[in-house]
């Protein structure tokens, strides 16, 4: 039996032993590729491309029931695109177990959490579950007033809680194992199911009020890897828009017991770094290709992406002129063609995504990926100078997959200007660094009209047809 198999079979029998008898199912975990460690796969040797974004909760406005039907719509609707994924915060009121006080967990909202499970299997969705998020715990805090969301006092000891101060909270070890009891009920209750994508420690935990993050974080991945033997594990830091988060990048995706080098970074007229405020595809893949030099062997993923007002006060205020959905389709495509694990992973579900009905970026990827795996590939990114477009490229073993974007079409252009997108016509590729077309087979495919052709090409030139925005192509030999 080899690793893989003996993996399943030890996850299946701690279900068992938890009594988690819906871990029990014949579902393949995601793990990552050991044919290709910057990719994932199944358990079963199948590849896994993430195709998805958050989803982190549902508000509560009209009642549980209403509030459980918006979460599966938003689920099926992706679902119905093909997409695979989507992350949620367990941390969010509507799934908060521990909300009342420090240890003790609510088995009402327990439920919601079991009816989650229940949606994602039937929806066939794999879950990250982001355990916590708060950044402060003192009450009486300017920050608490000013942040409620980002607080939670319950663990502060004037609450009956562990701990005098965040800092106390992250290096105290009766805080500590309070937290250790936690992942303890998750770990009974939920066990090491394989609807899980991955356990994440904390939502960008560079953002808590403390400088002790980083060796709390060492400690309580190798907790997570204890209970969840079979499930990813994995941290996240807030959005690489400043200098300064290049070191804390490094230490993070570099650290031990860290399974994926995640990165946030969204389009923000107010960030510190420049790239942060041009098209969206640029500053996408330049935040993949630097964790790719940090850390070139470890899957990399964008786990969130957008555009948001200056420097985080809000939801971008172009998002309502964004009926094509430009801004998604460059977060879904950049970062993979970068040399991502998977898609890039949106924000801004419910009054972006939902409310725009964009829902069908994603089903076009995964037609334009279709086929590829990535794992055998040996997938190398690339890029190729090219006058009229950013030409990003993946060139493998057999399959060589080429995302073409317009310079002169972006957000700011179409949402900012009222410029409407030109056709391209005659547009040519010269696709020498991949080696000749003379014996390959060469299609494109236009995501825009969801279209597949095959295309003409001139000895080392792939001649494009006509088309707006971006194109696809696939070459295989």
């Amino acid at each position: 039996m080899n690793g893989s198999r003996i993996r399943i079979v030890a996850g299946l029998l701690l279900a068992f032993a938890m009594g988690s008898v819906a871990s029990a199912e014949l579902r393949p975990y995601v793990q990552v590729s050991p044919r290709d460690s910057r990719y994932f796969e199944l358990a079963d040797g199948r590849p896994f491309i993430p195709i998805g974004l958050n989803v982190v909760s549902v508000w509560e406005r009209s009642g549980e029931r209403e509030a459980l039907d918006r979460m599966n719509g938003w689920m099926k609707s992706l679902a119905d695109n093909r997409g695979n994924f989507i992350r949620v915060w367990l941390s969010s009121p509507f799934w908060d177990v521990e909300h009342q006080r420090c240890g003790e967990y609510d088995a009402a909202v327990a439920k919601r959490i079991d009816e989650l499970f229940a949606m994602a299997k039937r929806h066939n969705l794999y879950l990250k579950l982001t355990i916590e998020h708060f950044r402060e715990i003192d009450p009486d805090s300017r920050y608490a007033r000013q942040k409620p969301w980002a607080t939670k006092p319950l663990h502060h000891e004037s609450r009956g809680g562990t701990a005098t101060s965040i800092d106390d909270w992250f290096t105290g070890e009766a805080s500590r194992n309070q937290f250790r009891k936690k992942l303890d009920w998750y770990a009974k209750r939920y066990g090491s199911d394989p609807i899980v994508f991955g356990w994440e420690l904390w939502n960008e935990v560079n953002a808590v009020r403390t400088s002790e993050y980083l060796p709390w974080t060492e400690v309580m991945l190798g907790e997570l890897h204890q209970r969840f033997p079979n499930n990813m594990v994995m941290q996240s830091l807030g959005s690489f828009d400043r200098p300064k988060n290049r070191d804390q990048y490094r230490a993070m995706v570099t650290l031990q017991g860290n399974d994926l080098a995640q990165v946030h970074r969204y389009l923000d007229l107010g960030a510190d770094l420049e790239v942060c405020h041009g098209p969206v595809d640029v500053l996408t893949a330049d935040a993949i290709r630097e964790l790719i030099a940090m850390k070139p062997d470890k899957p990399i993923v964008l786990a969130e992406s957008g555009a948001v007002e200056p420097s985080h006060t809000g939801p971008f205020k172009l998002y309502g002129e964004d009926k094509a959905g430009v801004i998604l389709h460059d977060v879904i495509y950049a970062p993979f063609f970068a040399g991502a694990a998977g898609t890039g992973q949106c924000w801004h579900w419910d009054h972006y995504v939902d409310k725009n009905k964009l829902w069908w970026h994603f089903g076009r990827f995964a037609k334009a990926i279709e086929g590829v795996d990535p794992p055998a590939e040996n997938l190398q990114p690339m890029t190729i100078a090219n006058p009229l477009l950013r030409v990003y490229l993946l060139k493998g073993s057999t399959t060589t997959l080429v995302w073409g974007r317009d310079r002169e079409n972006s957000w700011k252009s179409e949402l900012a200007d009222g410029v409407e997108p030109r056709e391209l016509r005659g547009v040519t590729i010269d696709m020498g660094p991949t080696g000749s077309l003379a014996d390959a087979t060469v299609r494109v495919y236009d995501p825009w009209k969801d279209t597949w052709r095959d295309a003409q090409s001139n000895g080392d030139t792939v001649v494009l047809p006509p088309f707006k925005r971006s194109i696809v192509v696939k070459i295989t030999r």
